[in-house]
């Protein structure tokens, strides 16, 4: 049945449009990595003149990037599972043969 599945994604394009989109997503998250940081500390510097809580934290986090990090891990993961199951063939056995020599 998963060889069924795997050529209807292959033959159909299916499976490389897919392939695509995890690839996209896991870039722009990898992306997010950077910015997420800088985002969250422009949000609470922005709330902190609001609540005027002087006790909020004001540098940056990395804590602010890691969702973002997995998130890109885990679909590139995906990613290369997927690419590695329906494009890429195992490679065969060769099996020794006995010599046919007859002396």
């Amino acid at each position: 049945m998963l060889e069924r599945l795997k050529k209807a994604l292959v033959n159909s394009f299916v499976g490389a449009i897919g392939l695509g989109w995890l690839l996209a997503q896991g870039i722009l998250h990898f992306a997010s990595v950077f910015s997420a940081p800088i985002s969250e500390w422009l949000v609470r510097r922005e709330y902190r003149g609001v609540t005027d809580r002087a006790t909020a934290q004001i540098g940056f986090s990395l804590q602010d990037a890691l969702p973002e990090l997995v998130k890109s891990l885990s679909l590139l993961l995906l990613g290369y599972l997927l690419l590695r199951w329906l494009y890429f063939k195992p490679l065969e056995q060769q099996t020794a043969e006995p010599s046919a020599k007859q002396s």
